[in-house]
């Protein structure tokens, strides 16, 4: 109990609209249209390491080469068009990759009915590792460099998959504090997995949430069952409260 009072504290105190506009998730809280929030809230969760300022700001430099319009210029890109991101990079995310995902996320949109559906239809092969790795599957199958792989994590090989667990945080929960945007219907918050790094997963082994030693899939599967004993029906919502503690508490 004194766990879980812990973790509704900071909880109510980082699952706040103030938590906005400093947080990566402000890019997709740009748009209205479910496609332009989809592709701008994949892309900033995609670079979504290191510092968040840095983040925001490259995010924010590709919605602008974007002409801020993310889901038109995917579908009506040419090679031409991908001139205007010569030159882009953030850490070891750069114009090959930016390149790739944009053509990738064009086949998605046109050939496979849409990101939310790709998800799902993974989904149905046994939880959100299989989501996550039957999206990844799909998303190479456009012509790409090896060193392209590395950006979008694989939870059967054994990758936490903290940011596309955090991207599909944003898609998935809904509250009345309206952080996350719960976009998509085709799943519910408990059955999210909790994003896990470095931060989060020293939180979580402190409070004897999290035994495995590895930040990997299953530690990220071990702390999300933790978490449904706290709150069954959206256990991820702590997601805020560990990464609070850890990052700005330094707990």
């Amino acid at each position: 109990m004194e766990i879980k009072e812990l973790l509704e504290i900071s909880y109510k105190k980082y699952n706040h609209p103030s938590f906005i506009a400093l947080d990566p998730i402000s890019i997709p809280h740009g748009f209205e249209l479910k496609e332009d929030i989809e592709i701008s809230g994949f892309l900033a969760a995609t670079i979504a390491w290191g510092q968040r300022t840095t983040i925001v700001k490259n995010a924010s430099e590709i919605m602008k080469l974007m002409s801020h319009q993310p889901y038109r210029f995917v579908i009506e890109c040419t090679e031409k068009d991908l001139k205007v991101f010569e030159g882009f990079v953030h850490r070891t995310f750069n114009t090959v990759d930016l390149c790739t995902f944009i053509f990738a996320l064009k086949n998605i949109y046109q050939q496979y009915g849409g990101m939310e559906k790709v998800f799902a239809e993974g989904f149905t092969k046994g939880g959100m590792n299989y989501a996550i790795a039957h999206f990844r599957d799909v998303f190479f199958r456009m012509p790409h460099q090896k060193r392209t792989r590395k950006h979008v994590s694989d939870p059967l090989s054994g990758s936490s998959a903290k940011r596309i667990n955090m991207f599909l945080r944003w898609m998935v929960r809904k509250d009345d504090m309206g952080v996350d945007l719960g976009i998509w219907q085709s799943f519910r918050a408990n059955q999210l997995i909790c994003p896990l790094d470095t931060h989060s997963g020293r939180v979580a082994r402190k409070l004897g949430l999290l035994s495995r030693k590895q930040n990997d899939w299953k530690a990220a599967e071990e702390l999300t069952q933790n978490l449904r004993i706290l709150d069954k029906s959206d256990p991820v919502k702590y997601d805020f409260a560990l990464f609070g503690l850890g990052v700005f508490e330094k707990f």
